[in-house]
């Protein structure tokens, strides 16, 4: 080989490595973002979140990609001494765990709502509901005329897909009073693990399902306060 070929190839060769290092360290040859995204893994739905039909409505399938997998269904190690059956709320972190025996509970994601911030301290969960009908209150009304059509007076918003309640209701009393507090399902799936416009504690329709067919009337419910927001926080803990 002569040596003008010998140092032409060698050349070549060191120029294609020259490229090929520029492209990583410059970043200059990035995919765009947009094109990443759309080849990004999408996760795999587990079967929990399938579509189910239900007492006539078809909830549908949810979409795990919009839910930071933390937000999931999961049984985890949860060491407490509330008793077993407890339901705590976990405001700050938007976690509900229904406590059970070993240091156990099922964990569920959650999102807030303004209602949610309202109400801390412990109580009890007097009764649920399927499908519930959603009255709005009197004063939510007076704020929103469109509502006027699902007030107390008119009989609220019949059960379906569309109700703010979603497919489970769970009413919670402390002293035998209505605390105005609800954990219930929601439509808006997308929306667990943030805090929301409006509402109490809204779970995964799925979600709130297993929740509804686990937990017995009259359990105890603690529901820890976000301190973050105790300006709209009215606590009802024993001594308060």
């Amino acid at each position: 080989m002569s040596d003008f070929a010998f140092s032409r190839r060698h050349f070549l060769l060191g120029a294609s490595a020259l490229a090929l290092t520029g492209c990583v360290s410059t970043g200059e040859t990035k995919r765009p973002a947009a094109e990443l995204a759309a080849n990004k893994v999408k996760p795999v739905t587990p079967a929990m979140y399938y579509a189910v039909w239900d007492e006539g409505y078809q909830i549908p399938e949810v979409d795990v990609s919009k839910i930071p997998e933390k937000f999931w269904r999961a049984e985890v190690d949860y060491m407490t001494d509330e008793k077993p059956g407890t339901v705590v709320v976990d405001t700050p972190n938007k976690y509900l765990y229904h406590i059970k025996p070993g240091g156990r509970a099922t964990r569920y994601g959650i999102g807030v709502g303004k209602d949610g911030y309202a109400w801390s301290g412990r109580a009890k969960i007097a009764y649920k509901r399927k499908w519930p009908r959603w009255t709005p209150p009197d004063e939510m009304v007076a704020r929103n005329p469109a509502l006027q059509p699902y007030s107390i007076a008119n009989g609220g918003m019949g059960p379906g897909l569309n109700n703010p309640l979603g497919a489970r209701a769970h009413y919670i009393h402390k002293d035998g009073r209505d605390t105005i507090y609800r954990i219930h399902g929601s439509p808006e799936y997308w929306t667990i693990g943030k805090s929301v416009s409006s509402g109490c504690i809204r779970m995964v329709n799925q979600d709130v399902m297993h929740l509804y067919d686990n937990v017995r009337d009259g359990s105890d419910i603690v529901v820890i306060p976000d301190l973050s927001k105790t300006g709209q926080a009215h606590s009802v803990m024993a001594g308060a």
